[in-house]
């Protein structure tokens, strides 16, 4: 089995949705660069094949395939070109990205024999994710929906992997056992390795997950009752935003709080980010020193 290196329970995992939590929604700007109506295609057409049974992540994947290919409006879409697509996203990243992921590595530092890692977990595309220079040098692993041509190279013609609500717990549950992604992204079935929690290298009260939507919240759940720390993200400026955070995350706490997507030191998000780092790094080296004594 492979298993990434790490020193026993001594890494601080940051797990992040994508789209509308570090940037906003990245298909939907794919969808607008290529003249698509994007009221259409979210609110009419993928409403529509929500309402007959798609889930709704395989609802817009296939409808975006239905638009790969000569004289559509995506053209002969490669998975080298929504890399590059990728690449030209950075400057839209919120607020305190990327100083954010700068200032938690340096606060890690201070702490003895620990770490900090940063992973995506995202029912986005992963090729326009791992396009971001942003993303590559800052970030562990991404996990999100990933796509395959014909032929290597060639234009995407079908579905590898779709980021559903429950498989994004399955993606927590692969950091959390300190699996390789690259290696289970061609056995899948790896996650299901028997490790007992005690030998599992990032626990999940080591973690935090940062999310926006509906397909967060089973990794809100997995995350708060297992001691990690989970918190939501909302846009004040939507209509309506406030009242569905309240209602559907605050009320029924899945979340701890709720706020802007701003990561700057002065912004709430950005300033309890880093107050929580600092407390798992400071209950990793407590732990450690009683074990010590004990021992």
């Amino acid at each position: 089995m492979a298993l990434r290196s790490h020193s026993q329970h001594s890494t601080i995992a940051v797990v992040f949705d994508f789209d509308d939590t570090l940037m906003p929604d990245s298909t939907t700007r794919l969808l607008q660069e290529h003249g698509i109506d994007i009221e259409k295609f979210w609110k009419k057409d993928v409403k529509n094949l929500v309402s007959s049974g798609f889930d709704p992540p395989l609802a817009y994947l296939n409808l975006l395939l239905e638009n790969i290919g000569s004289g559509k409006p995506l053209g002969n879409l490669t998975s080298k070109d929504l890399k590059k697509f990728g690449a030209k996203l950075d400057r839209h990243f919120y607020p305190g990205i990327p100083e954010v992921f700068v200032d938690l590595k340096k606060m890690v530092r201070q702490f003895k024999n620990i770490s900090i890692e940063f992973y995506v977990i995202s029912g986005g595309l992963q090729d326009i994710i791992e396009g971001s220079r942003i993303i590559k040098k800052h970030f562990s692993g991404v996990y999100a929906c990933r796509l395959a041509g014909e032929k290597n190279g060639g234009a995407i013609k079908s579905i590898m992997r779709c980021g559903t609500f429950t498989e994004k717990t399955r993606f927590l549950f692969e950091i959390n056992k300190g699996l390789d992604p690259a290696t289970t992204q061609k056995n899948p079935h790896l996650v299901n390795s028997l490790i007992p929690e005690n030998e599992r290298p990032i626990p999940f009260q080591n973690m935090i997950y940062i999310g926006d939507g509906y397909t967060d919240i089973p990794c809100f759940s997995l995350i708060q009752k297992n001691g990690g720390t989970a918190f939501g993200v909302f846009n004040p400026e939507e209509e309506g935003s406030a009242k569905r955070a309240f209602l559907d995350f605050l009320k029924t706490k899945r979340v701890i709080s709720m706020h802007a997507p701003k990561y700057g030191k002065k912004d709430d998000l950005g300033a309890l980010l880093r107050t929580a780092v600092a407390t798992i790094g400071a209950g990793i080296a407590l732990n450690r020193e009683k074990a010590s004594k004990e021992y």
